[in-house]
């Protein structure tokens, strides 16, 4: 008996850094279990760079990245989606569309690496941060024992992952 693949959606205002980097960190983690997805209420249109490099220099695949609306993800033919989290708190703020199946939500807010200021150095260390954030939360996500706890109970579990670091 196969288990069932969970698709989650990752949702920031931009969909150029935090939602993308979970969407591949996920991935990752959780593949054969996860589907992972990233979109945004307002995308920029592109990936910022430097999320692109530091996915690249670990080793995650980046062909296919774009930044996209959340849209997509309310449309007929969509992946159904079983978990929704907020990454800034922007997006956990704004109106969300209707998700078709009534997904689990969280909001696991991040600072946004993209805002960040400083030396080229000082910047690229606020992605590797909120990198280091995500795997964290993500690690936690991908063990917990989704099929044997009681809705109620696995909120609670995703509300306190969010408060992680």
């Amino acid at each position: 008996m196969s288990e069932k693949t969970y698709n989650v959606l990752f949702l920031c205002t931009g969909n150029s850094a935090r939602s993308i980097l979970a969407e591949c960190v996920l991935n990752r983690l959780g593949r054969g279990q996860f589907r992972a997805f990233s979109a945004g209420s307002f995308p920029r249109g592109t990936v910022h760079p430097y999320a692109l490099d530091l996915l690249r220099s670990q080793n995650h695949a980046v062909e296919g990245l774009r930044s996209k609306s959340w849209d997509e993800f309310a449309l007929r033919g969509a992946p159904k989606l079983d978990f929704v989290f907020t990454v800034c708190d922007n997006a956990a703020g704004e109106m969300c569309p209707i998700w078709p199946g009534q997904p689990m939500t969280a909001h696991w807010g991040l600072p946004d690496p993209a805002a960040a200021e400083g030396s080229e150095t000082e910047q690229r260390l606020a992605f590797a941060e909120t990198m280091r954030m995500l795997h964290n939360r993500l690690g936690i996500f991908v063990n917990l024992p989704i099929s044997s706890l009681d809705r109620l109970t696995l909120q609670k579990r995703l509300h306190a992952i969010g408060m992680e670091g």
